[in-house]
């Protein structure tokens, strides 16, 4: 490709709503061109980008032994209906109506239209495994679209989606993709962690998100830098505290603490360590008949160390939480006598049901609230001034520092925008659509079913987040819009400059390197600042000077100088740069 065949629009501002790095550098380098809110053109530049991420993802996904399908974008709300999907998803789920009144939805993701497929068409066990995939256009009506292409509205999504005769045929399934997913995510040559991830409602450990590393990502990705084990946050455990438990050392007193109703404050206040307070939650749980009325409230007290924060996927897994929410201001002052922030376990005013964090029930001599304005109690201890907790759960988030699980070392945490989930269904779908196959024994059964994601136009954008300098983006070869600029200077004042520039390319071409020649007759300045702004990997320059020198000058884009290369050993010098 030559430049001045293409279509290269670089901008020197960035648009004012561009908040994060790659948002901005995309729009500069010309590779995105908004739309409307959360909706873009993938500009030439950027599609070429996006085209080579799909190559990647087919390619691998193809090996792995799955089939391409394409599902519309446009699906019948029947479906969707059929699950439960169709009310459950709320505004993100994008409906319409055509001209005959009937429903429908710009689809997010394509389970019901799979397993509608699979229902028709796969009969039998012995057309199982099955894994269908599509890389496909997707809308989610996001509240507040931001940040570009990593939370837009319209994207491009690879979702692929596997049938299995049982739980361990679809376990084997599972790990297939997992496998093919490192060989894509090593492909893009990103910097990337495999994390384990909650499986949600279905349970089990078969769910991991593909993070790729990057200082500004929106997840927080725990791992133990001693061993293998990774997971985010809400799925990150710590080594439980070992006990025993120290011996009471102080009397309960009731101490006065004005104007302090956090755990910070009051640590402060009475010269303390913050590990020595405990903050107390209070949650609720509905219960409604059939017509969603609430007929009965329980009322729930969680205690957690004063240092640490609530987990909500934890919590919800405690029997009978699931689904909570946290109780009202009148629902708290009816039980504990008393507002929010001096809350405690002691002297209630109603019952309440007690959740107590594992570190808080290996604690003695402990501080909370007094459940009276500026009072607090301290000297708590457990068995002589509140019976033994009863239930006792793992409730919070993990810090920096932890015992890692698997007892290897310290767990860190580094932040990381999640890319690709793979993730194991089970029958969730299946038994909603009645969606059967016969079995061996001729007998009908449900559908064991996987899923996996990865965000085509997303993962430009981490890419992005993870590989720029105050220049530019800085593209791996795997997926930069071209590997290759040769950049002649005076191309359009020496025939001897266009002359080697043009042979360059020819033997770049012949050698498959993805080259583009710019013959723009740019200035260098303008010239250069174009590609190191688009994040072309490898640049060769020619000029008058150096051709009569005998020499080239190559220079990677992460290189601060360039190098001077003999003209006759100038393609061997790239080819030995480039990564395989």
């Amino acid at each position: 490709m030559k430049a001045s065949q293409f279509f290269v629009s670089t901008l020197k501002e960035a648009p004012a709503d561009a908040e994060v790095v790659s948002h901005k550098l995309m729009t500069r380098a010309g590779l995105i061109k908004k739309l409307g809110a959360g909706i873009y053109n993938y500009m030439p530049m950027g599609l070429r980008v996006i085209r080579k991420v799909e190559a990647i993802v087919r390619e691998e996904m193809n090996r792995a032994g799955a089939v391409e399908v394409a599902m519309p974008v446009v699906q019948p709300a029947e479906f969707w209906q059929e699950t439960g999907r169709f009310d459950k998803m709320g505004p993100e789920l994008l409906r319409i109506q055509d001209r005959h009144g009937r429903d429908f939805v710009i689809q997010p993701t394509s389970e019901e239209v799979v397993t509608d497929i699979a229902r028709q068409e796969l009969r039998s066990y012995k057309q199982l495994p099955k894994n269908l995939y599509q890389i496909q256009t997707k809308f989610r009506d996001e509240r507040r679209p931001r940040f570009g292409l990593m939370r837009g509205r319209e994207f491009i999504m690879k979702d692929a989606y596997s049938f299995d005769r049982d739980q361990e045929a679809a376990k084997a399934s599972y790990q297939v993709m997992a496998q093919a997913y490192r060989r894509i995510f090593d492909r893009f040559g990103l910097t990337y962690r495999a994390v384990a991830a909650d499986s949600g409602a279905i349970g089990g450990d078969l769910s991991e998100e593909f993070q790729v590393i990057a200082a500004t990502g929106e997840d927080a990705i725990v791992y133990c830098p001693q061993s293998d084990y990774a997971a985010n946050m809400e799925k990150a455990e710590a080594l439980a505290p070992a006990g025993p438990r120290p011996a009471a050392a102080h009397a309960l007193a009731r101490t006065p603490t004005p104007g302090k109703s956090t755990c910070a404050d009051v640590a402060q206040l009475l010269g303390v360590a913050l590990q020595t307070t405990v903050k107390s939650l209070v949650l609720a749980t509905d219960e409604t008949n059939e017509a969603g009325e609430i007929v009965k409230t329980q009322v729930w007290l969680l205690l957690l160390r004063g240092d640490h924060d609530m987990n909500e996927i934890k919590v919800s897994k405690v029997p009978g939480l699931a689904g909570f929410r946290f109780a009202t201001v009148g629902e708290i002052e009816d039980h504990f006598g008393c507002k929010p922030g001096y809350l405690g376990p002691l002297q209630l005013q109603k019952p309440v049901k007690l959740v107590v964090d594992r570190e808080v029930a290996v604690m003695a001599d402990w501080i909370c609230g007094a459940n009276a304005i500026d009072f607090h109690m301290t000297g708590v201890n457990w068995g002589r001034d509140l019976p033994e907790p009863e239930v006792v759960a793992d409730l919070r988030n993990v810090v920096a520092g932890d015992r890692s699980p698997d007892g290897q070392g310290e767990l860190a945490i580094e932040r990381g925008i999640e890319v690709g989930h793979v993730f194991y269904l089970g029958t969730k779908y299946s038994k909603a659509m009645n969606a059967t196959f016969l079995g061996e024994d001729g007998k009908p059964a449900f559908f064991e079913m996987g899923c996996y994601g990865i965000g085509i136009t997303r993962l430009p954008a981490a890419a992005i987040e993870q590989n720029h300098d105050d220049r530019g983006i800085i593209w791996p070869d795997a997926i930069a819009p071209f590997t290759v600029v040769v950049c002649p200077i005076g191309m359009d004042r020496s025939a001897e400059v266009k002359a080697a520039a043009e042979q360059l390319y020819r033997d770049l071409l012949a050698a498959g390197v993805d080259v583009l020649l710019d013959d723009r007759g740019e200035r260098p300045g303008a010239m250069f600042a174009d590609w190191e702004l688009i994040g072309v990997p490898h640049r060769v320059v020619i000029s008058d000077r150096g051709l009569k020198e005998g020499q080239l000058e190559y220079q990677h884009r992460r290189d601060t100088t360039a190098t001077k290369v003999a003209t006759a050993d100038i393609l061997a010098h790239i080819k030995g740069r480039l990564t395989p």
